[in-house]
């Protein structure tokens, strides 16, 4: 699946859609991504602010799908673990951008080339509308290389 059909399903995808989220952009390559939560009646909380599960929500699955399309078919890649911390209260649009880079594949690749698993964390910041970190999420991946290959 090419990374501009992938947004557009995910734009589609009843989670996303009718919580506020919004896949922006899935880099060409696999490398990088953008997604943002926009404020609805519907996504606030008790307080007014959004909620808490939204903003997990939108992050959960952008490292395992990049991970996954940028090794290819000779990889396991799942999520494995992950933890959020709410700094303050998001207000309006905030997105949150992942960003895979090079050194970290080829490190990922080192640690799985005699069939080993490895679990690396990623760490991702949702920032607001005034570059305040609303949230900071951590997200482990799961990556074994499958037998034979």
């Amino acid at each position: 699946m090419k990374p501009s059909t992938l947004r557009r399903i995910m734009n589609l995808w009843p989670p996303f859609l009718f919580s506020g989220i919004r896949v922006v952009e899935v880099a060409a390559d696999w490398r990088r991504a953008r997604v943002e939560l926009r404020m609805r009646p519907w996504n606030r909380n008790y307080v007014g602010t959004h909620f808490g599960g939204s903003l997990f929500s939108m992050t959960d699955p952008f490292w395992m799908i990049l991970v996954k399309e940028c090794l290819g078919r000779d990889y396991y890649v799942w999520d494995r673990a992950a933890e959020i911390e709410f700094i303050k209260p998001g207000r309006g649009t905030v997105h949150a951008t992942f960003a895979l880079e090079g050194p970290t594949l080829d490190a990922i690749r080192a640690a799985t080339a005699d069939g080993d698993k490895h679990l690396h964390w990623f760490d991702t910041e949702v920032i607001d509308g005034e570059a305040g970190v609303v949230a900071r999420l951590r997200k482990q991946v799961y990556v074994r290389r499958k037998p034979g290959r």
